[in-house]
């Protein structure tokens, strides 16, 4: 199935289902208001979702509608979790040399992890928000999972069986704000804005052999400023596997239902398939030449990412995102929620 929240007047939308070829799109309240109420129950109100995908692709569903990105939320606008790891070695390598500091055997013993906020996600056709173009604004083209509920303890194995769905994910970056954090030695908070996610996230049957049950071997397209940054496959080069990021996760802690774990940057050692995130790209150019020229975002830049099956067909749709300048503003207004 392909599922996506479509926007309304309540910050958590409506859940829609969503044509396999990414067509047609329906409203699907009476099962599941809203997509964490779905995962919340999903054991017992996936088959009744579907059956009406099943008709949606065979057009048996008369009160579906053109399906538009530009009206979709984040699947899950808002989650109980959103952790995200580093688990491509690759781009370890390169963040630990840009960073200055080495990777250690103890970092490769398990998954690095960190909890980002998800008290708010970007639709994929949200634009990036930012203050200051010296903030260093820079995209991280990433695979995510959500899971149903994990207990505290469960082996790699257990979790593993606890994930439902799979999305696209940019985990937005200001690298000089995070460098200062860093610094400080308490990790990474104001350098990581809300994240935006794919148009849909898609049951793991959707993704047919490409899925081992651990990675996803396909590769994953970022195009900035138009032109193909990056295609590097997310089954190649990964340390760890989704499993195991979600076992580490939970080795203190449950994890609830609608949790979101993401891979970290989608990064291959082979250099020709280019990055996933600018900085990658930078530590490439100064360990080549000793400088860095490609520049991070400017306000009015754009990113597209997407992931195409073996039949050439978007799978999860586009997160195609420019940046903008930030004015403040309040979501709230006279008590109601507003975009």
């Amino acid at each position: 199935m392909k599922l996506a929240t479509l926007r309304s007047a309540r910050r958590d939308g409506t859940l829609a289902l969503v044509s396999r070829d990414l067509g047609r799109a329906v409203k699907v309240p009476e099962i599941a208001p809203t997509f964490q109420a779905a995962i919340d129950d999903w054991d017992m109100l996936a088959p009744r979702l579907q059956a009406v995908y099943e008709r949606l692709n065979k057009g048996e569903v008369p009160e579906a509608a053109p399906f538009d990105p530009a009206q979709a939320a984040a699947p899950l606008p808002r989650a109980y979790q959103w952790c995200d790891a580093s688990v491509f070695i690759a781009h370890h390598e390169r963040m630990s040399k840009w960073l200055k500091k080495p990777v250690t055997k103890e970092q490769l013993e398990a998954p690095l992890i960190y909890q980002g906020g998800s008290d708010f996600f970007l639709g994929a056709m949200e634009p990036i928000r930012c203050f200051n173009e010296d903030w260093a604004i820079d995209f991280e083209a990433e695979l995510a999972v959500i899971t149903t509920d994990v207990p505290m303890g469960a082996t790699p194995a257990q979790a593993g069986k606890r994930i439902r769905l799979m999305m696209i994910a940019n985990d937005v970056s200001l690298r000089n704000v995070a460098i200062a954090e860093i610094a400080r030695g308490f990790g990474v908070y104001l350098g990581k804005p809300a994240s935006s996610f794919s148009p849909v996230a898609v049951t793991l049957d959707e993704l047919g052999e490409a899925w081992d049950g651990e990675k996803l071997r396909l590769p994953v397209i970022t195009k900035f400023r138009g032109a193909v940054f990056g295609r590097p496959n997310a089954g190649v080069d990964k340390h760890f596997g989704f499993p195991d990021i979600i076992a580490h996760a939970a080795k203190t802690r449950d994890l609830c239902a609608g949790s979101i774990f993401g891979s970290g940057t989608v990064a291959n050692r082979d250099e020709s398939l280019g990055t996933s995130c600018i900085a990658d790209k930078r530590a490439m150019e100064i360990l080549a030449t000793g400088e860095a020229k490609t520049d991070y975002m400017h306000f009015g830049d754009s990113v597209r990412i997407e992931v195409f099956g073996d039949d050439g067909q978007s799978i999860f749709g586009a997160i195609d995102q420019k940046v903008t300048r930030a004015e403040f503003h309040k979501r709230l207004v006279n008590d109601k929620y507003e975009r």
